[in-house]
């Protein structure tokens, strides 16, 4: 895989960002998953889970969304769960679980029976290592097996928690502290992690089918930080967080997957006083990356709303966000039509659909 290299800063361009590196770095490799959505997707779009809330007690949740009309199914357990507890849909409508004890990461697969929650045990993997973390990676793109990422003090583990035959299995050591999560492939055989290691982040691809061979993706300047968002495999449009443009402050840009052209970083997708992060691509645009839409979450002192931009234009849509939007969350569909998901008091499993602006006539 070729690696995307930047296209000179303009000197406009260097003006300071609210968006501080080194802030973005800390948190990342503090909690290993900021800016968590409120909801997880499968990749086709066919289910949802969540933990939800009833009165203080925490549960998961299941949405089917390839009916008719979205519904919810709960899926409670003998005792309310721990807050920060994550769950992760699969496409045959179980819901893994990723509870932890004592520094012991025990997952089982919830689905309902009847009146009840039947529970399938899947094992468990122990991070002895003190300040070692674990957390669960974004759905796979086959959505029958779940990874999971285990961060020590100078490498990191990915272990298939769901899907395999034996329980939890080790399946790659990585020198380094990673972070991130993004599939390049329809297959769930390479993953993109975003390591931090002598003192910079860059982003590596992690070959799951050759025992975790590691190969470098981004490279956009020797002393940048580069961080991948988000890929759409038909496409191959990369979102790309790094702040080569202007050091010491990350900015928004996009690249194409085994391009030679220079990564760019668009103006209109700079904000002053606003974080704005990418959640969505349109999929289905095969060899045409720059019209691919994208979601934008954007949270700013207004409060959270959303964004739609295309790499060929120039301009960011902005959208009022669903009441209730399970913030982060949503599915593009290759028709350009963004889902959201959302629950309210009187709507408790809702998905409002916003369509994606018409293509410009201009091009980048």
């Amino acid at each position: 895989m070729t690696a995307c290299a930047t296209e000179p800063a303009a000197d406009h361009e260097n003006h300071e960002s609210t968006e501080n590196t080194e802030h973005v770095e800390n948190a990342d490799h503090e909690t290993g998953r900021a800016g968590r959505p409120g909801c997880v997707i499968t990749a086709d779009g066919t289910y949802a889970a969540r933990l939800a809330l009833d009165g203080e007690c925490w549960f998961p949740e299941r949405w089917t969304l390839d009916g008719p009309e979205p519904y919810a199914v709960p899926l409670p357990s003998h005792q309310p769960e721990e807050p920060g507890t994550e769950v992760l849909p699969m496409t045959d409508g179980r819901v893994l679980i990723h509870r932890v004890t004592a520094g012991r990461h025990a997952f089982s697969l919830l689905y309902p029976t009847g009146p009840g929650t039947g529970e399938l045990p899947l094992g468990a993997v122990e991070c002895a290592e003190e300040g070692s973390r674990l957390w669960l990676l974004p759905p796979a793109p086959d959505g029958e097996r779940a990874y999971a990422l285990a961060v020590g003090r100078a490498s990191t583990a990915v272990w298939l928690v769901a899907g395999g035959a034996f329980g939890p299995e080790h399946l790659a050591e990585i020198p380094g502290r990673c972070s991130g999560g993004v599939w390049l492939d329809g297959t769930g055989r390479m993953l993109a992690l975003d390591r931090f290691q002598g003192g910079r982040t860059k982003t590596v691809v992690v070959d799951l089918e050759r025992g975790g061979e590691v190969s470098p993706l981004l490279q956009i300047a020797e002393d940048s930080n580069d961080r991948l968002l988000l890929a759409d495999a038909d496409s191959g449009l990369l979102l790309i967080r790094s702040d080569a443009p202007s050091p010491g402050h990350a900015r928004l840009g996009w690249g194409v997957l085994g391009s030679t052209l220079p990564v760019r970083f668009p103006e209109c997708l700079r904000a002053s006083d606003c974080a704005v992060t990418p959640f969505a691509i349109q999929p289905g645009q095969v060899l045409t990356p720059e019209r691919c839409a994208v979601a934008l979450r954007i949270d700013g002192p207004a409060g959270t709303w959303v964004g739609m931009w295309r790499p060929v234009e120039r301009q960011v849509h902005h959208l009022p966000a669903p009441e209730g939007w399970l913030a982060g969350a949503g599915l593009l569909t290759e028709e350009g039509v963004l889902r959201l998901p959302y629950a309210t008091r009187a709507v408790p499993c809702g998905v409002a659909r916003l369509a994606a602006p018409a293509v410009p006539v201009y091009s980048v």
